[in-house]
């Protein structure tokens, strides 16, 4: 009986001691966001978890509280300071005043020449030396405005159809090297904080980190899924995720149609 109360007293004391020095495995974080420079709380700082794919945003006093597990990625995105990274550590968990801080970007504005058309004042003549841009124009779900397609019709066929045959085509090696990357897709599209961060940005950047795949991929994909060369440059980081996500659906249908 001593011995077993003896080995009882044991089991007690290691759960104990595995409570305290024992990892968190998953909980919430709670940290503030400052301005590296001033030390100034920043608000509307976005905060995406990259592994769980989900987003917040920090407050007035630059505070936010987002669901991690030891290891995860978060990524940190505000207009004009330099994105950052950071890997999540059991210390976070245990302390409740980790600060995060951005550092300011200078931008330098590039020079813009503007090209008038030479107009003779007659609208018949005018009107027939403009240039015609006869891409098609095409509604993405959830946004008001259209996008921009290319000068074929971008039926599922059209758009991947020489993926499917083609086995060394660039949507094929992406997309099948990616699975996992690209399930993500759906999961993006479903956090709002996700999609408002996305429809504020030009960059590709949060998307190359979300999806791990670098920008010159972006723009293979959306080309080689007939996307013109103004949509690519000109829409928005959600835009551009609705229109990948539009591309591989519908080379997964015509991929298991082969």
């Amino acid at each position: 009986m001593k011995n077993y109360y003896i080995l009882l007293i044991a089991l007690i004391g290691l759960n104990g001691f595995s409570q305290e020095s024992g990892e968190v495995q998953e909980g919430t974080i709670k940290a503030v966001v400052v301005n590296a420079q001033s030390d100034r709380p920043l608000e509307s700082v976005h905060i995406v978890n990259l592994n769980q794919v989900i987003g917040t945003i920090t407050n007035k006093k630059g505070e936010f509280s987002i669901t991690a597990a030891v290891n995860d990625t978060l990524y940190f995105s505000y207009l004009g300071f330099k994105s950052q990274k950071i890997r999540i550590t059991n210390d976070m968990f245990k302390f409740k005043d980790t600060k995060i801080a951005l550092t300011e970007l200078a931008y330098a504005l590039e020079e813009v020449i503007l090209k008038p058309y030479q107009l003779t004042g007659y609208l018949e003549i005018d009107v027939k030396n403009l240039p015609i841009n006869t891409a098609y124009q095409y509604s993405i779900s959830g946004l008001s405005k259209s996008y921009e397609a290319g000068n074929k019709s971008p039926s599922a066929v059209t758009k991947v159809l020489g993926a499917i045959l083609n086995p060394a085509d660039l949507l094929r090696n992406l997309f099948g090297k990616k699975p996992q990357q690209m399930r993500k897709l759906r999961q993006v599209k479903e956090d709002d904080a996700i999609r408002d961060l996305l429809a504020s940005k030009f960059d590709r950047e949060t998307l190359t980190e979300l999806l791990q795949i670098e920008k010159v991929d972006i723009d293979d994909i959306l080309s080689n899924c007939n996307y013109s060369k103004s949509f690519i440059r000109t829409a928005n980081d959600l835009q551009i995720l609705d229109a990948i996500s539009a591309c591989y659906e519908e080379y997964k249908v015509l991929n298991r149609q082969k």
